[in-house]
């Protein structure tokens, strides 16, 4: 008997949705929008069998309205960073489909004891690829491309093929990932292209909660649990508020041809190996004079899926990250071909961001950058 009740007990907990009266919105097709604000449009498919049906947001920094959209009605939902929010959509006037609005858990590792400062080994190549040496399930050693556009551990195919001696159940399972001292856990996917040298790309999340370092100048990527307090002494300092769309960090720059200024947001893509990659769409749209810019030369650049993308480098007058201003960028407009599908945008890559160190702060969500030794290198020249 009391077997039987600890059984209920648990069974209320997992389905709570009887134990209390929740929002309901109709719908008469299966095939439903959910709209979030920094968020590409979800198609979303409802389905009475799911037990719940769980939509995960951006992580959260604020709270955000999260809308489903059926073919006949509509719900929004305010949800704040690390919440919940269950409702049910009745189908056709008599499938219950339990749905689940969630956000992602707010890590902050701010108080740990003792506190984590964990140096790791990076290299930056000639082709602007930064490299940090990586185990993967206790056995394959790899050197991966810290990639901020990135999410989780991706694995070119040859580095699969040719490096990894582990039986990896792609996509589905988690695998320990060692980097420097700490040990962290990802699924592992795979891709057809990374940066150069690297045989594979390693994303931010693993590192939610804590702050990455990346100094050029000393080689080092360096995980604290605590932001270091000569950050913000340092005079040279430029601090830049983080902003995530389709889970990745954007920061605000500003790009001036002429008389134009135009401050947008721009992904902070420590994988793209080039300067800045700027979108014709949005360039147009904020009537920002390409025209008057300086063709360089073009080219056909490749994404991760070895797809072909064509690109014409123009010279951009000045691009301003806070009070720090680089001019003459050769900057990649691209008109087709969209990195992000669904969604226009611009890209600071890791020719312009390697020349700052840099402390990336996933507790505050905030960007520290330090201009440093490459500041006035020369730009990446045409590969």
């Amino acid at each position: 008997m009391k077997n039987n009740f600890i059984f209920l007990l648990l069974l209320f907990a997992t389905y709570g949705f009887s134990q209390k009266k929740l929002p309901v919105v109709k719908a008469n097709s299966k095939s439903a929008i959910i709209k979030e604000e920094g968020k590409s449009l979800t198609k979303w498919n409802l389905d009475p069998k799911i037990k719940i049906d769980a939509y995960t947001t951006n992580k959260l920094i604020e709270t955000a309205v999260i809308k489903l959209k059926t073919d006949i009605d509509s719900i929004s939902i305010a949800l704040k960073p690390g919440e919940q929010k269950d409702f049910i959509v009745l189908l056709n006037g008599k499938d219950t489909c339990y749905t689940r609005f969630q956000s992602p858990e707010v890590k902050n590792f701010n108080k740990l004891k003792p506190e984590v400062h964990d140096t790791i080994p990076m290299t930056i190549n000639t082709k602007n690829t930064n490299r940090i040496r990586v185990v993967l399930n206790k056995a394959d050693t790899l050197q991966l491309n810290f990639d901020t556009g990135a999410t989780e551990i991706v694995l070119i195919e040859q580095a699969l093929k040719n490096k990894v001696k582990s039986n990896l159940n792609l996509y589905n399972t988690f695998y320990d990932i060692k980097v420097g001292n700490q040990i962290y856990k990802s699924k592992v996917y795979d891709i057809k292209v990374a940066g150069d040298e690297a045989d594979g790309l390693i994303g931010w999340d693993h590192f939610d909660g804590m702050i990455v370092e990346l100094n050029y100048d000393q080689n080092i990527m360096v995980v604290h649990s605590k932001l270091p307090k000569a950050v913000k002494r340092d005079k040279t300092t430029e601090k830049f508020k983080i902003k995530y769309f389709n889970q990745k960090p954007f920061i605000e720059a500003e790009i001036v041809e002429g008389n134009t200024k135009v401050k947008d947001w721009f992904l902070f893509d420590t994988g793209y190996q080039k300067t800045v990659m700027l979108d014709n769409e949005l360039l147009s749209k904020e009537k920002f004079p390409v025209d008057q810019m300086k063709v360089l030369h073009t080219e056909m650049m490749r994404g991760t899926k070895n797809n072909e993308i064509p690109v014409v480098t123009s010279n951009l007058q000045i691009l301003k990250l806070g009070k720090h201003e680089l001019k003459n960028v050769p900057a990649q407009i691209l008109a087709s071909n969209k990195p992000m599908p669904g969604a226009n945008i611009h890209i600071l890559g890791s020719d312009v961001l390697k020349r700052f160190n840099t402390f990336l702060d996933f507790q505050e969500n905030v960007v520290y950058l330090q201009p440093n030794q490459l500041y006035d290198v020369k730009y990446l020249q045409k590969s």
